[in-house]
């Protein structure tokens, strides 16, 4: 009887966004197995998470990211997940209070506080907002819709998003949909997650695209230090607009490791 691979992980999450992380380093752990990675990733039969990232070496960068959504398929870029995996490398000795590594949309800068709880990750320029109807669409890593409506909180999320990444425009390669309302200080954000097919707590790419599209909306040019509040916590988004584009873009929040244990692989 074939003895099975142990493979040591590390839980952490970001504002309830949670992901299952590993230390790859030394390359020993194929990831090529999407069944496998979605069975990890099952929160009945697995261990439980809205993705699973690879920490890699990369010539040129601290690391590689490695990232695939909870169904084992390669992801676009997560941004909460970009946040956690920099609070891993500090954890594991790879980086100290900042980095620049490459995942799967390109280079990110980031910094971490000393405690290695609070990441800032620096996100790539946008240059185009879409309109759909009244909503809108943009890629801050990953594609998103953006939709500005009232009483999000009582929203069905599930149903209202599963219809919008399913119809006829975005069915192929699915996006990621997003409910924002804005507040008196703050926006409020429901996302509904490609890849995961269902809400989840919270969304950074999703964040990062409705800070942007309320800008846009709002012609606020300049610098913008927008928060966010999400099912899972808090998050703040910092960029400059010139009416044009969108650059210096920083998506900011926790970053904690919940706990770490090691399964059959």
């Amino acid at each position: 009887m074939a003895t099975k691979t142990k493979l040591p992980f590390y839980k952490y999450q970001g504002a309830g966004n949670d992901f299952i992380l590993v230390d790859n380093r030394k390359l020993q752990f194929s990831h090529a197995d999407a069944d496998k990675l979605a069975k990890l990733c099952d929160r009945r039969f697995g261990i439980g998470a809205d993705g699973i990232m690879f920490l890699e070496p990369a010539n040129g960068y601290d690391f590689r990211m490695v990232y695939y959504n909870a169904d084992g398929k390669p992801s676009s870029m997560c941004g909460n997940g970009g946040r956690c995996i920099v609070a891993f490398a500090k954890f594991l000795g790879v980086i100290g209070d900042s980095t620049n590594f490459i995942a799967v949309d390109g280079p990110h800068y980031a910094s971490v506080n000393p405690a290695g709880d609070w990441v800032s990750l620096q996100m790539i320029d946008v240059n185009e907002i879409e309109k759909d109807g009244k909503d809108f669409v943009l890629n801050t890593g990953s594609p998103h819709y953006v939709k500005f409506t009232e009483q999000v909180a009582d929203k069905d999320v599930f149903a209202e998003g599963r219809a919008i990444r399913n119809n006829s425009t975005y069915q192929k390669e699915g996006i990621n949909v997003n409910f924002a309302e804005p507040k008196l200080n703050h926006l409020f954000v429901r996302t509904f997650e490609r890849g995961v097919e269902d809400e989840t707590f919270a969304c950074g790419t999703g964040a990062t695209a409705v800070a942007l599209a309320n800008a846009y909306v709002n012609n606020a040019q300049g610098h913008n230090v927008t928060p966010i509040k999400v099912l899972g916590g808090d998050l703040k988004i910092v960029f400059d607009y010139d009416g044009e584009r969108f650059s210096n873009i920083f998506l900011e929040g926790p970053a904690n490791q919940s706990f770490k244990g090691e399964v059959d692989f």
